[in-house]
């Protein structure tokens, strides 16, 4: 998928349908010629229904269509006849999305099981014919009820990644390319910033047959819990992932410093991200020796006392089958 074609945030406009109404009849038939009332219902209006699908990975279907109208209900008719329902409308949504009340904010509700439904709004009740209000004294009425009006709201649909694994580095750590040997994914990889502006997603292949999602977040800098560079618009794919890889590259003026400024961003964004399981992996060691290595490890070993760290190069191919067996371990533990 091109980066253009991820989509993960849109605004979206609705309407249901409006209920059909009630009809005024009266009963008529050779040597019949006062029959009671017999006007039909109206029918409903139609529903919007959210509904999950575990084939869409983003919000592209909503990139060109942000309106969405439901049918409105027949008019009743004589002999009973109920009008016919509106014709529902479902929005197919891939698992992960956060709906949101465009005015407020408010979260009304968030999609993660397959061919899940949920109504967003509901359509117009249909008005009932003049055969409901007969009575003994108003043995034929000439009056039934109009259709409900249906309603309209402004929604924001937010698709939150749901991966096993996110990667979680400065920009330019090597993320994209780590990802790309890792995977069958082919994201943007160039020697500058910010090369990756949306997420992309690839799956692993582990032995057995057996596999797991890892996303490519796009990188995060100092600042970014408050909005800064890319901010809140990558922060909150993080949120998804059961395990977090920071990666830091080898040529790093201060690993240590680099992974604590990660660290606060994530906890300064949301401190329940701390709660995750987390593995540092130090990118780019094809340009170290084994001595450079070794007096590595020493100063590493004191500041990274609870937190796994192991060496790795996604050029030359070195530690990405322990990297592996880690992630693995971490997922299933």
């Amino acid at each position: 998928m091109t980066e253009g074609n991820f989509v993960d945030y849109v605004k979206v406009h609705l309407e249901s349908g409006k209920g059909g109404k009630g009809s005024v009849h009266l009963h008529r038939e050779k040597f019949i010629t006062k029959g009671g009332p017999d006007g039909g219902d109206g029918g409903r209006g139609g529903h919007i229904i959210v509904r999950g699908n575990k084939n869409l990975w983003t919000l592209l279907g909503f990139k060109f269509t942000r309106t969405f109208r439901a049918g409105h209900g027949d008019h009743g008719s004589k002999n009973r006849s109920s009008g016919a329902d509106g014709q529902d409308v479902y929005l197919e949504v891939p698992l992960g999305t956060v709906i949101k009340d465009a005015e407020t904010q408010e979260v009304l509700m968030e999609i993660t099981e397959d061919q899940e439904e949920r109504i967003l709004l509901e359509g117009g009740m249909g008005g009932r014919g003049n055969w409901h209000f007969r009575t003994a004294t108003n043995q034929t009425p000439r009056y039934a009820q109009p259709g409900v009006s249906g309603q309209e709201l402004d929604l924001i649909l937010e698709l939150k990644v749901l991966a096993d694994v996110g990667l979680v580095g400065f920009p330019n750590a090597g993320k994209s390319t780590l990802l790309s040997v890792l995977t069958s994914a082919q994201p943007k990889i160039a020697d500058y910033e910010f090369t990756t502006l949306k997420p992309n997603l690839g799956i692993v292949e582990y032995r057995d047959f057996k596999s797991f999602v890892i996303a490519d977040i796009p990188g995060i800098i100092e600042g970014a819990a408050e909005g800064k560079g890319l901010g809140h618009y990558f922060l909150r794919h993080i949120e998804r992932n059961s395990t977090l890889l920071f990666l830091i590259p080898a040529d790093s003026k201060d690993i240590s410093k680099e992974y604590e400024i990660l660290l606060d961003e994530l906890r300064r964004y949301n401190p329940e991200l701390l709660d995750k399981d987390r593995l540092i992996a130090i990118s780019k060691t094809d340009m170290l020796d084994e001595e450079l290595i070794a007096e590595m490890r020493l100063e590493l070993d004191k500041d990274f006392k609870e937190i796994p760290y192991l060496f790795i190069s996604s050029i030359a191919q070195i530690g990405l089958v322990e990297l592996k067996d880690r992630l693995w371990a971490m997922l299933n533990k």
